[in-house]
């Protein structure tokens, strides 16, 4: 009897977690992006890790809720957040379910991953994304939250590519320019950029929708429902501890899949961390990136603070961007 009871509390759960269908939209027929509402002190974030575990990451996580305090907000950790199973923060029926009462609950008005790492893919068709049409959210994370964002921007909702709590380690100096950033979007501050051209730039104006985020789940969203349209939309890629090989591979995938096609322009973050053969497959980032965008007219930035940096701008997925690419200087504008 206490098999069968514990098999059928199983089931209920699983039904609970099941892909909503009609939660996914067809990105195709997407073409305005609801911008959740501004924040106002005395609002509540949810803390949640959608991938990887936090167990040893206790001090940058108080330090991210310090934060959140000085800014007059509260904040809700999940029930699992902190629990561990495998390389995971809990089960995937444990994770979904922490995101899924975060997404209906009223009173929660941003949803912060704590981290990344890996995991988020797992979740994604345990989650029901309906009542973010009606009560929309900030939802805010990147590196493997990257798949999160892009199931966002298929719906319709705009998402924050932005600095998480794990990055709050012992001083928050060295990001402190990441985390205003995010401050800003979340109270409704537009933000604009303008940092240093490189000589490897392509020079150019481009305006249009913003989409992007970590190249590896970038890639592994192809053929899925998950994978973006970027018709017409400004394209921002980061990446960390790749061979550079491997990078090449995955561009080469973007484009076989007609990724650069039909975009406005390209705008190349943070690749920290690469790791090279000998001897080296190429002579650096830029060029390889130059050489596989070579037939396309567009402007093209690199070292833009994105990313795996301390200097992790904020990116808001699924707003207008204006992007002015000058020999000194590159500025990217957030349309009202």
């Amino acid at each position: 009897m206490k098999k069968i009871l514990g098999a059928f509390v199983v089931l209920i759960l699983i039904s609970s977690c099941s892909v909503n269908k009609s939660a996914i939209s067809d990105h195709s027929k997407v073409t305005k992006w609801i911008k959740p509402p501004d924040l106002q002190k005395g609002d509540t974030i949810a803390i949640l890790s959608p991938a990887s575990y936090l167990s040893d990451k206790q001090d940058a996580i108080q330090n991210a809720l310090d934060s959140i305090s000085s800014w007059g907000l509260h904040y809700k950790l999940s029930t699992h957040v902190f629990d561990r199973d495998h390389r995971f923060a809990g089960s995937d029926i444990e994770r979904a379910s922490d995101f899924q009462k975060a997404i209906d609950d009223p009173n929660i008005k941003a949803i912060w991953c704590a981290r990344g790492g890996y995991g988020s893919v797992r979740i994604l068709d345990k989650l029901h994304l309906d009542k973010l049409k009606t009560n929309p959210k900030w939802i805010i994370g990147y590196s493997d939250v990257t798949a999160i964002h892009n199931m966002l921007h298929n719906f319709g909702v705009q998402s924050i590519h932005g600095v998480m709590p794990v990055s709050f380690r012992d001083t928050v100096s060295d990001n402190g320019a990441a985390i205003q950033s995010l401050k800003n979007n979340l109270f409704g501050i537009e933000n604009s950029y303008t940092v240093e051209s490189t000589k490897f730039n392509k020079l150019g104006k481009a305006t249009g929708v913003l989409v992007g985020g970590n190249l590896s789940l970038l890639e592994s969203m192809l053929g899925s429902k998950t994978s973006i349209n970027t018709t017409d939309k400004i394209i921002f890629i980061e990446d960390i501890g790749e061979y550079t090989y491997r990078i090449d591979r995955m561009m080469q995938s973007l484009k076989r899949a007609g990724y650069f096609d039909n975009c406005k322009a390209v705008i190349f973050g943070g690749f920290s961390d690469m790791k090279e053969h000998n001897p080296a497959f190429c002579d650096g980032i830029e060029l390889l990136m130059l050489e596989i965008l070579q037939e396309y007219n567009i402007p093209i930035v690199f070292n833009f603070p994105t990313g795996h940096i301390s200097d992790n701008r904020s990116m808001v997925i699924g707003a207008e961007v204006s992007l002015e690419v000058n020999k000194q200087t590159t500025e990217l504008f957030f349309v009202k």
